[in-house]
């Protein structure tokens, strides 16, 4: 499957069949860089990335996946890009496009990740948006294959976030089954302690010890949200080589 040269702005970019391709991918250069024998497809390749967010774990990502495979990484922080104020979206794409092989967006705004995909005359990932999350998506599907031996199709996935109210406590409650095979994954940063800024601020507010999970859950064995960060890495380079490798 060729998918040089595409952009990855939003899931739907890609195929189901795309999809699991990139996964698949994934799959073999975790096999590769864990037995010590990975090769660089992306030597010579130069890549931008652009946060106008702060970030561990997809600016780590994008960085050791392209340095693995032989790329150079120029970042650029926070209030260090004119994107947007003194130099439109529209042009500085198109000034990347004339010195990268590929640019990598994290920040708010969908439509600047679009505008990047639109004129920088070569592929385009977004790293996060408010609207859209995809690198995250094929860690995600990577996690769940990895943990799961029910065919994709067979797996029911629950999500669980914000929603403060009578409704989704009784729903909580009515649906615990206690089911031993269920997989907890979280996105991270998580919420499941005090020993953090944020938590402890937390509980001296609200007298909350834990907010998004509980340690029990998020330190049990049914937890894979390490392994769910770790396949960012995998994932986020399969995406690189689908792109821009040779």
């Amino acid at each position: 499957m060729d998918l040089h040269g595409r952009s990855l702005l939003n899931q739907i970019d890609l195929s189901r069949e795309e999809f699991l391709f990139v996964v698949d991918l994934a799959e073999r250069l975790r096999q590769e860089e864990r037995s010590g024998h990975e090769a660089q497809r992306l030597a010579g390749r130069n890549i931008a990335l652009i946060f106008e967010k702060a970030s561990t774990r997809t600016r780590s990502a994008f960085e050791v996946g392209a340095h693995d495979q032989g790329a150079c990484v120029t970042y650029i922080g926070p209030g260090e890009s004119r994107l947007g104020h003194k130099e439109t979206s529209k042009d500085t794409a198109r000034v990347l496009g004339r010195m990268f092989d590929g640019n990598e967006y994290h920040g708010s705004s969908q439509e600047i990740v679009e505008t990047l995909g639109r004129y920088a005359g070569v592929p385009v990932w977004n790293g996060l948006t408010d609207q859209w999350h995809p690198t995250q998506m094929l860690a995600d599907i990577l996690t769940i294959r990895d943990h799961v031996a029910k065919p994709l199709e067979e797996v029911t996935l629950c999500y669980v976030g914000d929603a403060r109210n009578n409704t989704a406590n009784s729903l909580l409650v009515i649906g615990a089954i206690g089911n031993p095979d269920v997989k907890f994954m979280h996105c991270l940063p998580a919420l499941h302690n005090a020993e953090t800024e944020v938590g402890r601020q937390r509980h001296e507010k609200w007298g909350l010890s834990s907010l998004e999970v509980t340690d029990e859950v998020f330190e049990s064995a049914n937890s894979v949200v390490f392994d769910q960060a770790e396949n960012r890495l995998h994932t986020i380079k399969a995406t690189l080589v689908a792109t821009v490798g040779s």
